[in-house]
């Protein structure tokens, strides 16, 4: 993810400048060090023709709450408050917005389309959120506003990702995580990752790190949509994706160990044994946890080392919000012997 090094005393100018190029990256936070700023900036090109020095830094994200409080200031002026505290997060995937609107709201869709739009220029559909149905619990989603598609190419540290939120699951709140990852793994190494979508893991770690990745996906218009995705970033990967088409159930057990598994697992199933089955190194398991259970949780995964005949040392990080009080979390499983 870019930043900007610029001296200390020219960091309010620069920045605003930033922002009046649509340039500044508003969802991380500036880092300052002894005599200079980091600013987070957009990956574009434009941001090496200004003269300053460009990094590729984990600079931290912001809370959900500042990220989304744009479109709360742009709709004071026509919610009253009471309607305001009624607004969801929404997320925003290529030129598409994702939105939850509850029963509260519904009288005030063209307020809030009227919001977003003004938050987001460059949206070209607005999508309200549906249930998920099916054995890949693809979401339902009803276009509210704009173009009549859901398919878009999302741009995330670095890669394009072709999405089509009809046929397969991507979450552009992982974005973060996925760079972190992407900054663990090491030049070299041998990547497997389970339940890979469209390969924004795959992707990212590739973009950054020469490794040879083992990707594989049961869902077949995510695993289509993967293909595409390799072609469409392949000049500017450093390392190689191999992706299969497969039960993650039936192909794991078949292929070899490898340095690190990064498993985004979905939710409801349990593939923690089959992952560290798997990992030689490290593990990055995903899950969705209770946060009276986060320890619990770690304790079922040093079982399990125990059970594989593995000493492991495990960290838990909560990487999101779920629903009041259960987060997904990432458990990183170091193996020591």
């Amino acid at each position: 993810m870019p930043a900007i090094r610029v001296p200390k005393e020219k960091a309010e100018p620069v920045k605003r400048k930033l922002k009046k190029l649509n340039l500044y990256d508003g969802k991380r936070r500036p880092e300052r060090e002894e005599n200079h700023v980091l600013l987070p900036v957009l990956d574009d090109p434009i941001v090496k023709e200004l003269g300053y020095e460009v990094l590729e830094v984990e600079l931290p994200l912001r809370p959900e709450r500042q990220i989304y409080k744009n479109l709360e200031s742009v709709l004071a002026e026509r919610l009253s408050e009471e309607e305001l505290s009624y607004l969801r997060r929404y997320d925003v995937v290529g030129d598409i917005a994702i939105i939850q609107i509850p029963p509260e709201l519904e009288h005030r869709i063209k307020d809030i389309i009227w919001g977003l739009r003004k938050v987001h220029p460059f949206l070209k559909v607005i999508a309200k959120k549906g249930f998920h149905e099916g054995a890949f619990r693809i979401r339902n989603y009803s276009i509210i506003w704009g173009e009549k598609r859901l398919t878009t190419v999302h741009k995330e540290n670095g890669v394009r990702i072709k999405v089509d939120l009809s046929k397969a699951f991507f979450n552009p709140r992982m974005k973060g995580e996925r760079y972190r990852l992407a900054q663990l793994v090491n030049d070299g190494e041998m990547v497997l990752i389970p339940f890979a979508g469209v390969l924004p893991y795959a992707l990212v770690i590739a973009r950054y790190k020469r490794v040879k990745i083992t990707a594989v996906e049961l869902n077949g218009d995510a695993y289509r949509l993967g293909l595409e995705n390799i072609e469409l970033n392949r000049k500017n990967l450093k390392g190689e994706i191999e992706f299969l088409h497969g039960d993650a159930f039936k192909v794991l057990p078949e292929l070899p160990v490898f340095d690190r598994v990064i498993s985004p697992t979905p939710r409801g199933v349990d593939a923690l044994a089959l992952a560290l089955s798997r990992a030689e190194k490290w593990l990055h398991y995903y899950d969705f946890v209770h946060e009276d259970e986060i320890e619990s949780f770690r304790r079922r995964i040093l079982e399990e080392c125990r059970r594989q005949g593995k000493d492991c040392e495990v960290k838990v990080k909560k990487v999101s919000d779920f629903k009041p009080h259960v987060f997904k979390v990432c458990a990183d499983v170091k193996i020591l012997k």
